[in-house]
């Protein structure tokens, strides 16, 4: 791959990768080394970028490749030497136009719904980060995780069931 090439795949798919990435990894400093991972091996995987496909999508199944890895690895670490995990909060919804109790209230919606979407198992959460952050089709998406799409409607089904009765559970307010 040209460095052009790899700078043209930045600038074109970069920021929804990185959101991606954010999303995936859930701290930023996990999202960016993710990220970088993340293209670093696409550079090194390029026979298998074609242009005439997508390559959001390749990216993506590379991201979505690495973190299985590095959770696999981390889970495996875990087991031999347990260490406890420091816990970030997410980070504030900004709304310059709302006033500050509507900014409270959506930044309260907003914890809840990632908290939420944190609490699933991570085959039924992918998809749907994959669906709502990287808006990729269904058809994509079975291709990235190499599923059948009714599994990918199915995932995605059940995750946003599991969605609603988790924030239907919470008695804070209703959402």
């Amino acid at each position: 791959m040209e460095h052009e090439q790899l700078e043209a795949l930045v600038r074109e798919h970069g920021k929804a990768v990185y959101g991606f990435c954010l999303r995936l990894a859930g701290k930023q400093t996990d999202a960016d080394d993710l990220y970088q991972e993340t293209f670093v091996k696409a550079v090194e995987l390029n026979r298998e970028l074609d242009g005439g496909r997508n390559p959001k999508a390749f990216l993506l199944s590379v991201a979505v490749g690495l973190h299985r890895n590095r959770r696999r690895k981390a889970a495996w670490r875990q087991r031999i030497a347990p260490v406890g995990e420091f816990v970030e909060e997410a980070a504030a919804a900004r709304d310059e136009t709302a006033s500050p109790e509507e900014a409270l209230l959506l930044r309260e919606r907003r914890n809840r719904l990632l908290g939420a979407a944190e609490r699933l198992d991570e085959r039924l959460r992918i998809p749907l980060y994959l669906h709502y952050t990287a808006d990729l089709s269904v058809e994509e998406i079975a291709a990235l995780l190499r599923i059948p799409q009714g599994t990918v409607k199915s995932r995605l089904h059940k995750a946003r069931k599991r969605i609603k009765s988790l924030l239907e559970a919470d008695p804070l307010e209703p959402f």
